[in-house]
């Protein structure tokens, strides 16, 4: 029995060693391991609550459209962009919010919203429809140039036929047949055989103008030397004889 307590003693003395020596270093991992996990939890938990808020923004937006409240509109968007600028849900309410000042007539205010959908969405789908529908307000601003330089943007290549299509409408309504047209067929390239919008792509193409055709001068015709006095004597025709001369001989 006793050297089973000297056994046990033992033991237990090479534990509170081992636990002296490497004690201190696992409390801390395990603090930090619990703390990670904490915080984890603590950053889904504001994630979510972030998300959370930014959606009940976004369906106010939804609601002030459905039942036209302009000034809701605008209150739930301006919340939504500078609270929570990184959800998901910001740039889906700007485009909202874009389309419904653009129906009201309120152009600078749809380009203010698209504005800042191209500059601060993560995603790029969402960026090329920006880019796409703030073009489209620049064109009905007669900004014509502003509206090249956006389309220039980067984007998708699964948006390109749409891109060179809305190409096309700033050329034609510049009265650039030519551009259009360049526009419009390579637009027809891109964009998906069977989809609609290539059938109106086509339309657009058909209804313009007659195609300028490049001009191919002709060669220059060479200048034809001056004649001499001899030469043009020689070539001359002879006088025709009189009767009189004929009586002579």
């Amino acid at each position: 029995m006793a050297a089973y307590d000297l056994d046990e003693q033992e033991k237990l003395g090479d534990l509170k060693a081992w636990w002296a020596r490497w004690g201190n270093i696992l409390s801390g991992i395990v603090a930090v391991i619990a703390l990670a996990f904490a915080g984890t939890q603590a950053y889904k938990w504001w994630n979510a609550k972030q998300s959370a808020e930014a959606a009940t923004l976004y369906f106010a937006i939804s609601e002030g459209i459905n039942k036209n409240e302009t000034a809701k509109i605008k209150d739930a968007t301006a919340q939504l962009l500078e609270k929570f600028p990184s959800t998901g849900f910001a740039p889906r309410g700007a485009l909202l919010a874009a389309k419904a000042a653009f129906d009201a007539g309120d152009a600078a205010g749809a380009r203010t919203q698209l504005e800042w959908v191209v500059a601060n969405s993560k995603e790029d789908e969402l960026k090329a429809i920006g880019r796409l529908r703030l073009a489209t307000v620049q064109l009905d601003q007669k900004k014509y140039d502003e509206a090249l330089t956006t389309l220039d943007g980067k984007h998708p290549t699964s948006f390109e036929g749409l891109f060179l299509d809305l190409r096309g409408d700033v050329f034609k309504i510049q009265g650039k047949a030519a551009d259009a047209k360049t526009a419009y067929e390579a637009a027809l390239l891109k964009l998906d055989p069977k989809g609609q919008q290539r059938q109106f792509t086509q339309l657009k193409l058909d209804s313009l103008p007659v195609a300028v055709a490049t001009v191919v001068a002709p060669p220059a015709t060479p200048a034809t030397p001056a004649a001499t006095p001899a030469a043009a004597a020689a070539a001359a025709p002879a006088p025709a004889k009189s009767p009189a001369d004929g009586a002579k001989k």
